[in-house]
């Protein structure tokens, strides 16, 4: 082999990525994210620190490869959302990755109170859903993204059924913003007249709690389909 076709594979291999064997682990957190405030809801090994929502029996969720599994329809089970114990998420960035099953429905809700008969009540909602196979037509309100029923995001890019998907959440006094894939896709701020004017005019004109309180859990919706969770993480700000 001649000397200089010696020392090009040489360079190739210092600059090829890193395997993905070596990268981080799921469902861990860096020195610096630590040493930022964030913590993990989900350790990857089990439901610690989640319950079904009024203590209901959660036997839809297990855990899959180091996610929160949701199996969705099956004999001896019936749809219960996933909340967090900890009750006390009010200014918060929120970080969670997440993939649908075809067809599939899902989201993630916040400012939950479990005082209602399900979690959409009174917790807004970062709508979940397979928008190209889904088997019903959607409303704008209802795509990926969406504030459920009440914001339409500016764009969608989102990964399709199958594929995992980023979210980030930040909710801060009102002010709200939702990123998906590393894209800011809507921001709108609660408990304005213009929110109050969307909120009776749609939807939860009928739901008096939604939206209302200032502090609650996050949860993981159980729509009767099948979606996983992972990395999920938590600032308080």
């Amino acid at each position: 082999m001649k000397i200089h076709t010696l020392l090009l594979c040489i360079g190739l291999i210092f600059i090829q990525p890193p395997n993905k064997a070596h990268a981080q682990m799921p469902n861990q957190l860096t020195k610096q994210e630590k040493q930022a405030g964030w913590r993990l809801l989900f350790n990857g090994r089990d439901l610690d620190g989640w319950h079904g929502y009024q203590h209901r029996p959660a036997t839809a969720w297990d855990v899959v490869d180091g996610s929160l599994h949701c199996k969705g329809k099956g004999p001896g089970f019936a749809p219960v959302d996933l909340v967090t114990d900890d009750s006390s998420f009010s200014n918060f960035d929120l970080k969670i990755d997440w993939k649908i099953a075809p067809r599939g429905n899902s989201g993630i809700l916040y400012l939950v109170r479990e005082t209602q008969p399900a979690s959409y009540y009174t917790g807004p909602e970062f709508q979940i859903i397979d928008d190209a196979h889904y088997p019903e037509k959607l409303e704008p309100w209802q795509h990926t993204g969406a504030d459920y029923a009440m914001h339409v995001p500016t764009i969608r890019p989102v990964h399709p059924a199958g594929e995992w998907n980023h979210t980030e959440i930040i909710v801060n006094h009102g002010h709200v913003q939702y990123w998906l894939n590393g894209q800011k896709i809507l921001e709108f701020d609660m408990w304005t007249p213009e929110w109050y004017r969307l909120k009776n005019a749609g939807k939860w004109k009928d739901y008096p709690d939604y939206g209302k309180y200032h502090s609650g859990h996050i949860a993981l919706q159980d729509h009767g389909d099948e979606v996983w969770f992972r990395n999920i993480q938590i600032k308080k700000l």
